[in-house]
């Protein structure tokens, strides 16, 4: 993409609303603008940075054997008042009446709709167990929402339900989904810590936390030093296996948020301990029967017996992780994308254009690196292009200027640690190839 031709309306200021550096950078980089209070448009460089994120989620989803569909985000208000849920879920909850007088609401999640699906389609034991999820917009009515998109009413969610025949089944699905989000968060660069967490209002006895380590993060959060220094992630998983020892492994560590901070047992740990600072970005659930008792979800059992099946929900904030990641990433220039998720792989800069030379290279180098690169061709000071490479925190930049093409070479920064080095203009073609 050339930048001349790209809708990428950065800011020089750090806007006077936006309290936390995520905020700010979305905002000064051009990835998003607000429409009304908590909700946003998410720009071209923004949107690529949700999709690449989200691509992500579903194909760790997809490796853990979880089925994709796609729920709408208008529910009835019928399956809500039949799982007992309508009257108590609070002002959160965004109720519409449509012109025939319906009760409807903008979902703020998805266990009931599921469950209906799941009552009217499935029938017997040999069709579990299933899990199934989707990537889809949810709204909740936030009191005060703030933050950018780390609080905002509307935004993108993963969402995933399992069904099972008995407790020790429903176990086996909640470890497969608490092992593709470790998978999902590491695959972006992230140290993601498991603590154990209330329920709430979604229910049940089981549930763990995601929180992800950052010096802005919005929760203190208490670890064990040696969690945060394994390298579990780089193991080879068996979804197919028993999962329980690794889950047991990560979750056998004190881990906790401030909440469920017990002083007495933090001592003991010494210098083991580690006080930080965590954003959540995702929760999983095992509500057992809470729904399927509640909405009739019963299949027939190996003995030709009714069986209310046993439940579980599994939540990632897909539009909160492109927050937490800048939380997670950045420095005073702006931000320092990982490869996996960052909009383009390499910023291309002119230093010189209308210079023939300066000119021909880039166009060699554009055409022959593809659609992960962004090609800064405005006619502007070369600080205002580095400044601005800066700011939308690419991983590479590729910088040509007219003393080093007149000895063939251009020189290749790394965003994340300054270092630049000079290559030849082909060396730095074959690499980024590679």
């Amino acid at each position: 993409m050339r930048l001349s031709a790209y809708f990428l309306p950065t800011l020089k200021e750090n806007p006077t609303e936006a309290q936390i550096v995520s905020h700010r950078l979305m905002l000064r980089a051009g990835m998003i603008r607000q429409t009304a209070a908590g909700i946003y448009t998410w720009l071209p460089l923004g949107w690529r940075v949700l999709q690449k994120v989200e691509q992500i989620v579903r194909e760790e989803q997809d490796r853990a054997g979880a089925q994709e569909l796609l729920m709408p985000t208008i529910q009835a208000a019928e399956l809500w008042k039949e799982s007992g849920r309508y009257d108590d879920y609070g002002k959160e909850m965004l109720r519409i009446t449509d012109r025939h007088d319906r009760e409807m609401l903008f979902g703020p999640t998805n266990e009931e709709m599921i469950t209906a699906i799941f009552r009217d389609n499935v029938k017997s034991y040999r069709e579990l167990p299933k899990i199934l999820y989707h990537i889809q917009w949810k709204f909740r009515d936030e009191v005060r929402p703030r933050f950018g998109v780390m609080r905002g009413r509307e935004f993108l969610m993963k969402d995933a339900y399992s069904f099972d025949l008995d407790p020790a089944a429903a176990r086996r699905s909640y470890n497969r989904m608490f092992i593709a989000y470790m998978k999902t968060f590491a695959r972006m660069g992230l140290k993601a810590i498991p603590m154990r967490a209330d329920t709430g209002p979604i229910g049940g006895d089981l549930s763990h936390e995601f929180h992800i380590l950052a010096e802005t993060g919005e929760s203190a959060v208490f670890v064990h030093r040696d969690f945060i220094e394994s390298d579990w992630q780089n193991r080879d998983v068996d979804y197919d296996g028993d999962l329980q020892p690794l889950v047991d492994e990560l979750t056998g560590k004190y881990a906790v948020t401030e909440e469920k901070h017990d002083p007495a047992a933090a001592a003991a740990l010494g210098d083991a301990l580690v006080s930080a600072r965590g954003i959540e970005v995702g929760h999983i659930f095992n509500f057992g029967t809470k729904y399927s008792k509640a909405m009739n979800a019963v299949v027939v059992g190996p003995g030709g017996e009714p069986v209310t099946v046993e439940m579980g929900s599994y939540g990632v904030g897909v539009s909160r992780l492109v927050g937490a990641l800048i939380e997670a990433f950045h420095d005073d220039a702006g931000i320092i994308w990982p490869e996996a998720v960052a909009p383009f792989k390499v910023g291309l800069i002119n230093l010189k254009k209308n210079e023939p030379h300066c000119d021909a290279a880039c166009e060699t180098l554009y055409r022959a690196l593809g659609g992960e690169v962004l090609y800064d061709d405005r006619d502007e000071r070369a600080g205002v292009k580095f400044a601005d490479m800066d700011l939308i925190g690419l991983p590479w930049q590729i910088i040509v200027g007219p003393k080093g093409i007149a000895r063939g070479i251009v020189e290749l920064k790394s965003r994340k640690t300054g270092e630049r080095q000079e290559l030849p203009l082909e060396a730095v073609i074959e690499r980024f190839r590679a």
